[in-house]
């Protein structure tokens, strides 16, 4: 498979891990374009063809980190703002049960959140979550589990408690 059969199978994909892991579009889109330029420089980095999609998705993760990074360094030396209220375009592309778990999601620390967004959206085993965060099988399961512990918290209605259950 060459990149531009590739880029036509997965870039949707890629596409949305990325929107998951750096919380718009604009810049996932650039996440995912910088992952394929980059296997485009170096088509050698990829010596199995069936391993490009697994590169692409090391790839992904590995930019969207620069790019929070980045952005985290621009904040702190710029001064606090208000943050937009979502455009009518994006409020139209989930609906309201989606986003309150993607704004749960995005409270997550980030590990945790790639974690998650690799397992559930992305659908990848342990073993693959282990070689694309380059962390031990079990540290992708401890981290599972605690962020979805923490992602059931924030989910929680903040409204009264119902009458007769008791909280602990």
């Amino acid at each position: 498979m060459d990149i531009t059969e590739l880029y036509a199978a997965h870039r949707l994909a890629l596409v949305r891990l990325a929107v998951l892991l750096v919380d718009d579009f604009a810049s996932a889109e650039d996440v995912v374009q910088d992952a394929f330029a980059a296997l485009a420089r170096r088509p050698e980095a990829v010596r199995d063809p069936s391993k490009a999609l697994a590169y692409l998705r090391i790839s992904v993760v590995n930019t969207a980190r620069s790019a929070l990074r980045r952005r985290r360094t621009a904040r702190a030396y710029s001064p606090p703002h208000d943050v937009a209220a979502p455009s009518p375009e994006d409020s139209a592309v989930l609906a309201e049960e989606h986003r309150e778990v993607i704004e749960a999601l995005h409270r997550l620390a980030p590990r945790q959140r790639e974690v998650l967004v690799l397992r559930y959206w992305s659908d990848l085993s342990e073993a693959e979550i282990a070689k694309t965060l380059d962390v031990s099988r079990g540290t992708v399961k401890s981290t599972a589990s605690r962020a979805l512990v923490a992602l059931e918290k924030g989910m929680r209605p903040t409204g009264p408690r119902s009458e007769g259950t008791e909280q602990r």
